[in-house]
């Protein structure tokens, strides 16, 4: 005899989706927590001019901020998959909150380290990976474009962080801003995660585009789809992501952190420099949705391949760059391939290993970027340091694009 709920459809076209909720939500925190990032090469030279710190001493606390965030990161993956991202983001976005204003307080280099490097890394080790993830679990169809879209968060604050950042540096002094952006992290964070649920399973939804019913059958039989932890770490595809990623970490935040005070060291203005990151932030945005989108059709994996194409490419231009044009023709296709790249990652590591240990392996596989991440920014300082130019890093950074692009043609899907 069938049951009533035998026939139930998966989804109901006529009824709201709550994913949504999660992609505005997740859209708003990445947006928030990731003003810390996309502001640290705003705040750089005046930090520099008050303690008269070298460069790679100061990128150095960025790079630590990095690997905290890389090796937390898979705890907080895991934390994810059991106790949901609401409780994850509750504690994060406080310690990264906290991290801002008592960075307004520093008077030492080990309290930079402390409270950027330690307490902000800690803190935004659970932004990407919960939230990717998270909408992994809410979006079967869509989950490119829907990837995309909450990770355009990052660009966003990309595109509003750094002016703003240098407007309250001009009128108020580094210290005060750094207390403005911390209050402002830690109340929208806390407030609106509390709007996260782990998946549609636990409010009696099943995933978009999904056949299943909302029973806790289909929501075991969801979840472990894929490979465990073990499998993955045993596959020779996950130690060529791990590299591929670190490319990619290393090339995205070596120009974060240093395009603002390489802007300036060519005589661009303080406003002007800012507006470059602005650029790539906005840029990043078009990325993630259009090449978020396109990922659904043409793969993830080619998304990488022309992400790390372009980028390599407009490294080479940078290099000799000295006029304000070719710096937006660099931050304009840099933006827009890191977008693409960015929005891509979370869907490489579901289409090869599956989601039965998503929150896990992404953690894992995401240190490879954070890594790259960290070492990048502080390359580059002690590079400029010893040559007082840029050139021989934005060089660096053309040629690790380039073996990110040949690792990524060595990726083959490896489902069960």
């Amino acid at each position: 005899m069938v049951g009533i709920d035998d026939n139930k459809p998966a989804y109901n076209p006529s009824r709201f989706f709550y994913g949504y909720i999660i992609a505005i939500a997740g859209l708003v925190i990445m947006m928030a927590m990731f003003s810390t990032r996309y502001a640290f090469g705003v705040f750089l030279k005046p930090v520099q001019s008050d303690f008269g710190w070298s460069r790679a001493m100061i990128s150095g606390a960025f790079s630590l901020s990095m690997i905290m965030e890389g090796l937390v990161g898979i705890a907080m993956g895991v934390l994810n998959d059991k106790f949901g991202p609401r409780i994850v983001l509750t504690v994060c976005g406080s310690l990264v909150g906290l991290g801002c204003l008592l960075m307004s307080q520093i008077a030492a280099g080990w309290q930079l380290y402390l409270f950027f490097g330690i307490i902000i890394g800690t803190g935004m080790s659970g932004a990407w990976i919960p939230l990717t993830s998270t909408i992994a679990r809410w979006f079967v169809l869509r989950r490119g474009i829907m990837t995309g879209f909450v990770l355009s968060g990052v660009g966003v604050s990309g595109l509003i962080t750094p002016p703003v950042a240098n407007w309250l540096i001009s009128t108020i002094e580094w210290r005060r801003a750094f207390g403005i952006m911390g209050l402002t992290v830690f109340v929208i964070v806390i407030l609106v995660a509390q709007l996260l649920r782990r998946d549609p399973f636990h409010v009696g939804l099943v995933p978009y585009g999904s056949n299943m019913t909302g029973s806790p059958e289909s929501s075991s039989k969801f979840s472990e789809k894929g490979f465990s932890f073990k499998e993955a770490l045993l596959s020779k595809q996950f130690w060529i992501v791990i590299p591929m990623v670190f490319c990619f970490g290393f090339c995205m935040f070596t120009t974060i952190v240093h395009i603002v005070p390489h802007a300036t060291d060519i005589k661009t203005s303080a406003a002007s420099a800012a507006r470059l990151l602005a650029v790539i932030g906005g840029m990043a945005i078009v990325g993630r949705i259009f090449l978020g989108s396109l990922a659904d059709k043409i793969g993830s994996r080619n998304i990488f391949i022309i992400g790390f194409s372009l980028m390599s490419a407009v490294f080479f231009l940078l290099a000799p760059a000295r006029e304000l044009w070719m710096l937006y023709v660099f931050a304009v296709t840099f933006g827009f391939s890191q977008g693409g790249m960015g929005a891509s990652e979370s869907l490489l590591v579901a289409d090869i290993f599956g989601l039965r240990s998503f929150g896990l392996i992404y953690g894992a596989a995401g240190c490879g970027f954070t890594l790259g991440a960290a070492v990048g920014p502080w390359v580059a300082g002690f590079l400029f340091d010893l040559a007082g130019s840029y050139q021989p890093v934005f060089i660096a950074c053309a040629g690790v694009g380039i073996l990110g692009l040949l690792l990524t043609t060595c990726i083959r899907p490896i489902r069960d």
